[in-house]
């Protein structure tokens, strides 16, 4: 089942109309704490109408486990869901990504409407099929493909969002462009992102999602023009796993303070008090890891497969500049290779890239070596 995704300029309209055309006898809404409070209001009115009941789960990825993925379970089947109810996942990647696996195994599946609330899931996670948790301590172990029937893009959810949450969103549309044309790359390396436009972030945003349509479109389930979607992410999940078991984070940034929320998986039925959509200091937000994840890759892109080195300058220079740096060593290198080799492209122990040998010029299945990886971490730490 392929699924659409409307820019909307009117979400109720949009929403409306997308559960109307949706099967379903009963409708659930999955949201995390965070996004219950800021992003629920604007469309609770159309979710009364049909009588939906709210299912609340506790924000961040540390929470995208089986735990939480079985307390969704237990509150559809305690109320009343069946194999004809539609669950509506509004929130982030976090919500889209755990919702979506719900969703997809729930009755042995279920419809589900996707509506991401931060830039990152507009562009990456909301859209694409892909869903899933994290498991033994590691990014998306395992989940399903799964379409939702709609994804509904709206950029009114954004000025709920801090400046670290659209920097992390910014960094996959940023891979988008390298993946695609010099003039959407040239585009992203001087949009003011600290300060942006939202109606010409909107106009973006829309570009971006189409190059991951077209690319999934001719490749549903990663066989192989799709690997080019995973560039930045083999450095980057390693950065970001990394960085989940560091108790006190591992980047260094200016990202606003918020208050603390207890971990957990608890299902609840109302907000805690007061959260806001903010990024606690310390957090490396997935987007802030594909990063950096960006300038090592493209480091071995230009040592194996001949990316121009101007290029690799001006987009890691972008990125220092939005982005900060991450503050790990060189003693930290066999940890973040072994969270390589665990990563899912690989084959058997072989650490798998996707590298480019110019913008949009894209070599799949690739490979480096230990040494090659050592120097790109050091191009990411001190190189740039």
């Amino acid at each position: 089942m392929q699924q659409r995704v409307i820019i909307s300029q009117d979400i109720e309209h949009d929403l409306a109309q997308a559960i109307a055309e949706t099967e379903h006898d009963r409708v659930f809404v999955l949201t995390d704490d965070i996004t219950q409070e800021c992003c629920l209001p604007k469309v609770a009115v159309l979710f009364a109408k049909h009588n939906a009941t709210t299912i609340t789960i506790r924000h961040d990825d540390t929470n995208k486990t089986l735990a939480t993925l079985a307390d969704v379970w237990t509150a559809l089947q305690r109320g009343g869901a069946t194999r004809h109810s539609l669950l509506v996942n509004l929130g982030g990647g976090m919500v889209t990504d755990l919702g979506g696996f719900a969703a997809a195994t729930f009755k042995r599946g279920i419809n589900f409407i996707n509506i991401p609330t931060t830039l990152l899931a507009m562009v990456d996670a909301a859209v694409g099929g892909k869903t899933g948790i994290n498991f033994g301590g590691l990014k998306n172990e395992v989940g399903a493909f799964a379409n939702a029937r709609y994804v509904i893009v709206n950029t009114c959810f954004l000025d709920t969002l801090d400046t670290a949450n659209l920097c992390s969103g910014y960094a996959e549309m940023l891979k988008h462009s390298l993946i695609s044309n010099a003039q959407m790359w040239a585009e992203h390396v001087n949009f003011d992102i600290l300060q942006p436009d939202l109606a010409e972030l909107q106009r973006m945003v829309a570009a971006s999602i189409s190059v991951k349509e077209h690319i999934v479109a001719d490749d549903p389930h990663e066989h192989g023009i799709r690997k080019a979607l995973n560039f930045g992410h083999t450095i980057g999940h390693a950065l970001e796993e990394f960085s989940m078991q560091q108790p006190g984070g591992a980047v260094v940034s200016t990202a606003p303070t918020k208050q603390e929320i207890p971990k957990g998986g608890a299902v609840v039925s109302t907000a805690p008090t007061k959260p806001t959509n903010q990024t606690p200091p310390g957090t490396l937000l997935h987007g802030y890891a594909v990063a950096f994840g960006l300038i090592g890759e493209l480091y071995i892109s230009a040592r194996k497969a001949g990316f121009p080195t101007a290029r690799l300058h001006q987009t890691a220079r972008f990125i220092r500049e939005n982005y900060g740096a991450m503050a790990f060593t060189c003693d930290d290198y066999p940890t973040l290779l072994n969270l390589m080799r665990h990563d899912k492209k690989n084959t058997s122990d072989t650490i798998n890239f996707t590298l480019l040998h110019d913008i949009g010029d894209i070599r799949i299945n690739q490979t480096a070596t230990d040494e090659e990886i050592r120097e790109a971490l050091d191009f990411i730490r001190e190189g740039y």
